[in-house]
């Protein structure tokens, strides 16, 4: 979601600025922009409609450059994807603003502006928030006094970027609610919203509280907490390179982040499994002796996490004997939960900073409704991992597009890692944690096979060109691994894809099952396989056409409309994670086929920061 770069040097800036909005490209957006104060100590400013290419095209024919800028790439909220609506935005030609997040007061504050004599040229919530700073100013306070008031009135969330042309060597950033890291440079500093954008300048970096306020200069960084008092943030040293992102020999980075997996499932793995325990996997202090209080397990995530959450409630029952409950963060944060004995809070995210996710945490430590919290995260300092008692690092490393792959898939290893740990502080049997360990030990080898399949399964997807629906099908946890395929072909292919339990088929889907309606099924040889079986054909009596995905000693037998891809025999602890895969490359040869833009689909974005 929406993008912020900001840098202030003694190097002319709109190429770092650029490349960062390119960097954040995968976040999702619709427009681009930036604003630098050039040698004239005037503000420019260019915007554009689209891609950052478009931008970039602008800037060609009228270059604009400064030491000092802001630049970000939006999402659309308030306001439609419209030049007009694009950041930044200006008040006066005095001060301009990027801001991310949600102002949810902003009609009332744009009322009152409107009444004291500002013109809004936007229909943004951010426009009022650089009236705002430039009202104070026009009352005679300095630029990082007038923000410090304007953030007073703003009810919401925030994280921005100012500059003006009246304090020509400062650059205020701002948080709250919202992601910023500050990156720190010699004799330069920059703001992003998250690392990625920074790496080609600096791997040095400050990740910034809920209510930080920051006054950059070249040679200074002054952070001021939200009780206005001033505080040292640890500087991080991060060892991602800046060339992490790139796509190498593949097309898509969807593409190339599936056939990440073996080597993302391994370092996830890497040093936290011995010959028959889990070790050093959760960051925190007392782990074990928390664990072994634990009675219940409440799961809440987003999206792709939250399929990752309903795979892991069938694991933690069927192996630990403890219930568990997996609920949307959205949901969960805005009901009343009855208060219960000895809970597992566990979060999952991929960014660390779902806004819903984020506020789900805040309303189970505030209610005191938990016996500890837990993250299961792939940034190391997001909000998720500071603001929980534990976390468990997946090692997925940076994941660019927007359709989750390999952050899913390394969610279920990590997820698996606590069932096991679980199992261990409850004592349960040793030859069952063994057999766990074991089983993860080959995962890799498992996926590296599937993803042999990856031609047989393009050739499959070209069925599926001329397709409006899809219907996935599972049973037991592999019912969520159907959800997480489904949600894979809506989002990057733009079918509509709906998934059911197989046995649910009878009590309403059925109904539209025809021809032109590609049944999807992911059958491992499991205790439910015969009756998966039975589902089946219930499909095929109906003229559907079915492709199964089916473990090659299941004996499913090819037929006219009765279409299987082989899969290898896997453990049913793993299997799926295994059958995950190919419903990726279903998805993916799909999307390709059909021509959509595969890394950034229209009107998502990867990391979800605005309720």
């Amino acid at each position: 979601m929406c993008g912020i770069v900001g840098a202030i040097a003694q190097r002319p800036v709109s190429e770092i600025l650029l490349e960062g909005l390119r960097r954040l490209e995968y976040r999702g957006y619709d427009s681009a922009g930036v604003a630098m104060l050039d040698e004239n100590g005037h503000i420019q400013r260019t915007r554009a409609l689209g891609k950052v290419a478009e931008l970039t095209k602008k800037l060609t024919s009228e270059p604009i450059d400064g030491t000092m800028g802001i630049a970000h790439t939006r999402w659309a909220t308030h306001g439609e994807p419209a030049e007009r609506n694009a950041h930044p935005h200006m008040s006066s030609d005095r001060v301009a603003i990027v801001h991310n997040g949600i102002i949810e007061n902003y009609q009332e504050l744009r009322a009152e502006l409107i009444e004291a004599g500002y013109t809004f040229t936007s229909d943004t919530d951010t426009e009022v928030v650089v009236h705002l700073i430039e009202q104070q100013m026009s009352d005679g306070k300095s630029l990082a006094d007038a923000v410090k008031v304007a953030i007073t009135k703003l009810r919401g969330a925030y994280a921005l970027g100012v500059i003006s042309k009246d304090n020509p060597n400062l650059l205020i950033a701002a948080r709250q609610g919202s992601p910023l890291v500050i990156g720190v440079g010699l004799g330069e500093h920059f703001i992003g919203s998250d690392i990625q954008a920074m790496l080609p300048v600096t791997n040095r970096f400050i990740y910034l509280e809920n209510g930080d306020f920051v006054e950059l200069t070249r040679h200074s960084c002054q952070i001021q907490d939200e009780s206005g008092h001033v505080v040292e943030r640890e500087i991080k040293q991060s060892n991602a390179g800046s060339c992490s992102a790139d796509l190498g020999e593949y097309r898509h980075y969807m593409l190339k982040e599936i056939f990440e997996q073996p080597a993302s499932v391994q370092g996830t793995l890497e040093g936290r499994i011995g010959n028959d325990e889990l070790v050093h996997c959760i960051n925190g202090d007392n782990v074990m002796e928390t664990l072994e209080k634990v009675e219940e397990v409440q799961i809440i995530a987003c999206g792709t996490s939250y399929h990752a959450g309903l795979i892991a409630s069938y694991w933690l029952e069927e192996m630990t004997d403890i219930p568990c409950s997996v609920e949307v963060a959205s949901e969960f944060r805005y009901r009343r939960r009855p208060p219960r004995d000895n809970v597992l809070f566990v979060t999952i995210s991929q960014s660390g900073e779902t806004a819903d996710t984020l506020a789900a945490l805040e309303k189970v430590t505030s209610e005191n409704l938990a016996v500890a919290t837990l993250t299961i995260c792939n940034v190391a300092e997001s909000s998720l991992t500071r603001e929980s008692d534990f976390s468990l690092m997946t090692i997925a490393g940076p994941e660019i597009g927007v359709a989750s792959t390999k952050a899913f898939t390394t969610q279920l290893v990590a997820l698996q890692m606590l069932v096991g740990l679980l199992m261990q502080a409850k004592n349960e049997s040793p030859e069952k944690v063994k057999m766990l360990i074991d089983n993860l030990k080959q995962l890799p080898l498992f996926i590296e096979q599937a993803l042999e399949l990856d031609k047989a399964i393009e050739k499959m997807a070209e069925d599926f060109i001329d397709k409006h629906n899809a219907l996935f099908l599972g049973r037991g946890d592999q019912y969520p691994v159907a959800l997480e395929g489904a949600l894979k072909l809506k989002e990057i292919s733009y079918i509509h894809a709906e998934a059911y339990p197989a046995g649910e088929l009878k009590h309403g889907p059925l109904a539209l099952v025809d021809a032109e309606m590609p049944i999807i099924a992911v059958a491992p040889n499991t205790s439910l396989l015969e009756k998966l079986k039975s589902n089946l054909e219930e499909v095929r009596s109906r003229g559907g056409e079915l492709y199964v995905f089916a473990d090659k000693a299941a004996r499913i037998e090819k037929q006219d409309n009765l279409h299987v891809l082989e899969m290898p025999s896997v453990p049913e602890s793993i299997a799926p994670i295994v059958y995950t895969i190919p419903l990726q490359l279903l998805s993916y040869h799909t999307a390709v086929y059909k021509g959509t833009d595969v890394d950034k689909p229209r009107n998502l974005a990867k990391s979800v920061t605005v309720e």
